[in-house]
């Protein structure tokens, strides 16, 4: 890749994204959702001061890092790191099918759509281990979900995504699939990598200071849907990844690791997932 990945134009990205997608969502929330929310927030960082006994030298490196968290655009990366999972655990907790995970900063929705069989975009001779994905959405009660729609993002063979890092096209390994009448699905991709959060920026600062690490494990991320049922949102991943166990966003979980074979085809690998919608 020519041009270097920066945490600055990584969060203008992801910045902007959710601002043109999510961000008018929080005008319906109550105001004494908001009054509750916000004192019970301040009162637990109260807590930790008084606990710990902050000094003003502790409390002016926070305020500082606060301030260039949001020069360098990077809150969306933040809360999506270290405070999204939990919100996600607690949104689908009830559910009776598959188990969700965070969606991170970089679904991009409208994705380019496509039949059963599909195969995501690439590019001509995309580097990396081909993978086909394959399996059935049902409802809890078993019936398939005739024309479920499952789309599908990840990061390239470098842990590069599409529209957040320079010279990749722009839906490359981006896409949106259509179950056939049975529910069924298959989809060739390849293979994702691991890879780091960008560090050059504040969260990276905050990594470093705290002698965290900045990995991900290698993961595909999933929203699957269909008419009368709940949207799942998932990341599913890879056994033996280094970083399953220590992920840097704390969004692995047992439900979620995949089988992988070898293809059937001779080409590759391959995994079979299914996928049980709850009814909304």
């Amino acid at each position: 890749m020519s041009e270097t990945v920066t945490a600055a134009g990584s969060g203008a990205s992801a910045t902007d994204r959710f601002q043109s997608d999510k961000a008018a969502a929080a005008a319906d929330t109550p105001p004494e959702r908001v009054d509750m929310l916000a004192r019970e927030v301040l009162d637990a960082v109260h807590q930790t001061i008084r606990k710990h006994e902050v000094t003003y030298d502790e409390y002016n490196a926070l305020k500082a890092w606060l301030i260039n968290v949001g020069q360098d655009g990077e809150w969306p990366l933040f809360l999506d790191v270290w405070v999204e999972h939990v919100v996600e655990d607690v949104a689908t907790s009830g559910r009776e099918g598959n188990k969700g995970s965070i969606e991170g900063p970089y679904y991009v929705p409208d994705a380019p759509e496509y039949q059963a069989e599909a195969t995501l975009p690439m590019r001509e001779n995309e580097p990396g281990t081909p993978l086909l994905f394959q399996g059935q959405v049902r409802a809890v009660d078993g019936t398939p979900l005739s024309g479920a729609k499952v789309e599908m993002w990840q990061a390239d063979d470098e842990g590069y995504y599409s529209q957040f890092a320079p010279n990749i096209p722009e839906w490359n390994l981006r896409g949106a699939v259509v179950a056939d009448e049975q529910g069924n699905f298959k989809i060739n991709t390849i293979q994702p990598a691991p890879y780091q959060i960008p560090t050059d920026g504040s969260c990276g600062k905050l990594i470093a200071a705290a002698g965290w690490h900045a990995w991900r494990p290698a993961h595909l991320h999933l929203k699957v849907s269909a008419p009368g049922h709940q949207k799942l949102t998932a990341q599913l991943y890879f056994p033996g990844d280094p970083h399953n166990d220590d992920d840097i966003a704390s969004a692995v979980k047992p439900e979620l690791l995949l089988d992988v074979r070898p293809a059937d085809s001779g080409n590759g690998n391959q995994v079979t997932y299914d996928f049980v919608l709850d009814a909304s």
